[in-house]
């Protein structure tokens, strides 16, 4: 990774990322192999050493494995959870069970847990081997002023030294209290949703045995959470009673007598941290301002429940990222960025208030309502009802079309003719296809257009002209989706998220290309 300490007095570049925390981390991968300069500044000097985040979901697994993290490759960093997620009352009797087993569209388990930090320094290796990326860290943004076609913004270290540096993009990454956000002028909406919990990370010894189990106690004296934290690790949750201060509930002691029921202390597990933390809800009103973008929790802020946090992040990058790079590159208009927070928003918006309403479950404190919440729920899982299912919105209007359009791409198992085996995105290099049912309905489309765009010309059968790879869908997965779908043909953006189907796959072309604003192409095939 490049050292701080020989920075010149001035730099340029196509993107300044303010932020080098996970989400900062995957924007600057993405850019930095596509070849893009790219200079990452944050004012700590390390990477936070502690778990954070702990649970991922399939479409997660999906953009792990975009960065070459395929979950499957990193077993030392996470692991699926094939399993229920089990709420309970106050007395252990089940309130409802939450299904996080199977896999998903992505064609990975649908929920894993993981340790943050390894995953930070995977991360974090893969980028110190990209040249085009310079990460500066004991750097501050401390000033920001946009200018006609760049920003400029000053740099300062804890040393006192300044330095100038000028990008034809910004991106603040910076977190909930994102300074990028105020320099913008970009307003935020609060929710008013605040709730203290004691979070608490554990590393039981290797031979104590421990269910796996995901449960949420909903337990009026003290409701709290206990799931795995990634391989080796437990995590436990506690929210603060309202007669408790913070400082009352963050002493270690506190931490080691709210374990104690669970079978857990000092001689038998080693306590990794225990902190406070205020729950919060809500998002930037936009997410650009001329040249300055936010992503992740400068964009938005959501209550733990529903596990989506900092997957909410990854999904900014993974829409933001090809639309820089298309941008850069001048195949597209500088207005594709304006689809990004279009796109994002409600499909953000849609995750923190379920995790919401999960929370306004949980979180009762008073016993006369939670005694009624308890006869309602018991009721209604003895009568068959199903647990409230994850959302699983379609992107807000955007560069997408037709009833499909905004919908997350299937993934599934491809063989080459050569007898190459594997899933889509790894034989492909990405998930961005055209995908049609004959290769004959791809005759003629501007391939190297599309290509250029990381969108490739796929077909479940027929010949092979030039540009064209047909391959053998050896689960069903595609023929299944295309009979879902009623079409011929689906184009898969480069984020996973479909662009549309049709049964005339020169349609989705076209159209993608010119709403891109890009120059139209001349046929290829």
């Amino acid at each position: 990774m490049h050292n701080p300490t020989d920075a010149p007095p001035s730099l340029t570049a196509d993107v300044l990322i303010v932020g080098f925390g996970p989400v900062g981390k995957l924007l600057a991968l993405q850019l930095g192999r596509r070849g893009h300069a790219v200079v990452v500044v944050d004012r700590q000097r390390a990477g936070y050493p502690l778990p954070r985040a702990v649970t991922h979901c399939s479409d997660f697994a999906r953009i792990l494995q975009s960065a070459g993290l395929a979950p499957d490759t990193i077993p030392g960093i996470t692991q699926p959870y094939d399993d229920m997620y089990v709420w309970r009352n106050g007395e252990g009797r089940t309130l409802v069970e939450v299904d996080w087993s199977g896999r998903g569209e992505s064609g990975w388990y649908n929920t894993y847990f993981f340790h943050q930090p390894s995953l930070e320094t995977a991360l974090d290796e893969i980028v110190a081997g990209l040249p085009a990326v310079r990460v500066m860290r004991g750097w501050e943004a401390v000033a920001l002023a946009q200018e006609p076609g760049s920003v400029a913004v000053t740099l300062r270290d804890d040393g006192g030294r300044r330095l100038g540096v000028t990008a034809r993009w910004v991106v603040g990454a910076d977190g909930a209290n994102s300074q990028v956000r105020r320099w913008a002028g970009i307003e935020w909406h609060d929710e008013g949703y605040f709730y203290d919990w004691l979070v608490v990370d554990v590393k039981p010894e290797p031979g104590l045995r421990f269910p796996h189990v995901a449960a949420q106690s909903c337990d009026v004296r003290r409701p709290s959470t206990m799931v795995p934290g990634g391989p080796g690790r437990r995590r436990w949750e506690f929210m603060r009673l309202p007669h408790e201060t913070k400082d009352d509930l963050n002493r270690t002691g506190k931490a080691w007598e709210l374990l104690a029921p669970y079978g857990i202390d000092p001689g038998n597990a080693e306590l990794e941290r225990h902190s406070v933390y205020t729950f919060q809800a809500g998002w930037a009103t936009r997410w650009r301002a001329g040249r300055v973008l936010l992503a992740g929790d400068a964009a938005h802020l959501m209550p733990p429940f529903a596990g989506q946090g900092l997957g909410a992040g990854v999904r900014d990058v993974m829409n933001l990222g090809w639309k820089l790079d298309a941008v850069l590159r001048g195949l597209a208009a500088e207005a594709l960025l304006d689809t990004y927070d279009a796109e994002r928003l409600p499909h953000v918006v849609a995750f923190v208030r379920f995790s919401m309403e999960l929370g306004k479950v949980i979180c009762i404190s008073d016993p006369a309502e939670a005694a009624a919440r308890d006869a309602r729920m018991i009721a209604d899982w003895a009568a068959g009802m199903k647990p409230p299912a994850p959302p699983r919105p379609r992107l807000g209007p955007g560069l997408h079309t037709g009833p499909a359009g905004g919908l997350l791409a299937r993934q599934g198992r491809v063989r080459l003719p050569g007898g190459v085996t594997g899933r889509f995105d790894d034989v492909f290099g990405g998930p961005g296809a055209l995908i049609a049912r004959d290769s004959r309905r791809l005759a003629g489309l501007p391939g190297a257009a599309l290509q250029e765009l990381g969108v490739d010309l796929v077909a479940l059968s027929g010949p092979e002209p030039p540009g064209v790879t047909v391959v053998e869908d050896v689960d069903g997965v595609y023929g299944a989706w295309l009979d879902t779908l009623a079409a011929g043909a689906v184009l898969v953006r480069p984020d996973f998220h479909l662009y549309g189907a049709d049964d005339a796959a020169a349609e989705l072309a076209t159209g993608f290309l010119a709403r891109l604003g890009a120059p139209a192409p001349a046929a290829t095939l």
